[in-house]
């Protein structure tokens, strides 16, 4: 039964090569890459360059929310740590990173 196979397997030739397959790989390749580029890597550098410049800019006096969802003002800034005054006498000491957005001023009375 099976002694027709080997003779068959044998007889099948591999593929022939494609000389023209390589440009198109090395195509495929570059545009992956692009395309990885400009969705992914370029849009987040962005966001990263702009949160770096919020976080550097921090002063006093800014209204800001928190990742966390806090508000409050800005009572003190130190290196790597802000004090976020909350609410009447509630003060918080938090990373600078953990700072999402500057809120106009005044903004806090409004809410």
């Amino acid at each position: 039964m099976f002694e027709n196979l080997i003779p068959l397997a044998n007889a099948t030739d591999a593929a022939p090569n494609q000389a023209g397959g390589f440009p198109l790989d090395l195509f495929i390749i570059i545009a992956f890459a692009l395309v990885f580029y400009f969705i992914v890597w370029r849009p987040q550098s962005k966001r990263n360059k702009e949160h770096r410049e919020l976080v550097s800019g921090l002063e006093k006096g800014d209204e800001i929310i928190t990742g966390g969802g806090l508000v409050g003002r800005i009572v003190k800034v130190e290196d790597q740590f802000i004090v976020l005054e909350a609410g009447d006498g509630v003060e918080l000491k938090l990373q600078k990173s953990a700072v999402v957005q500057a809120l106009p001023k005044g903004t806090i009375k409004n809410i």
